[in-house]
């Protein structure tokens, strides 16, 4: 096996690993509005921070589309691009919403995308 093709494999399988450390995890944030919206950002922020901590690696690069309502049941979808350009998806929901404070659940796909190209 060529090594860049090797290297690419351990990413994809990272990432892959990634899902299945982070099944079920959860997290909160709180906001300061009166119906409670967290920024794509700072959603995207609090996840990768989340994903470092559980995976004990680097931050990795999460996007989220949107901003998430601080209302119960609500879903996003956000990605974590690897180092390889592979993608991973993450479905992020809200579990409840207190004095502002949007709890929420996360989880990682079971499968990672290849790169593109």
């Amino acid at each position: 096996m060529p090594k860049f093709r090797r290297s690419a494999a351990i990413t994809a399988v990272s990432a892959a690993a990634v899902g299945t450390l982070l099944s079920g995890c959860s997290a909160s944030v709180s906001v300061g509005e009166s119906t409670p919206k967290l920024s794509a950002d700072k959603l995207a922020s609090t996840l990768s921070a989340k994903l470092a901590a559980a995976t004990g690696r680097p931050k990795p690069d999460v996007t989220c589309p949107e901003d998430l309502k601080g209302k119960v049941g609500t879903t996003t979808r956000c990605t974590l691009t690897a180092d390889d350009g592979s993608t991973l998806g993450i479905t992020v929901k809200v579990t409840s919403v207190d004095d502002g404070k949007i709890n929420f659940d996360f989880k990682a796909d079971d499968k990672a995308s290849p790169a593109a190209g």
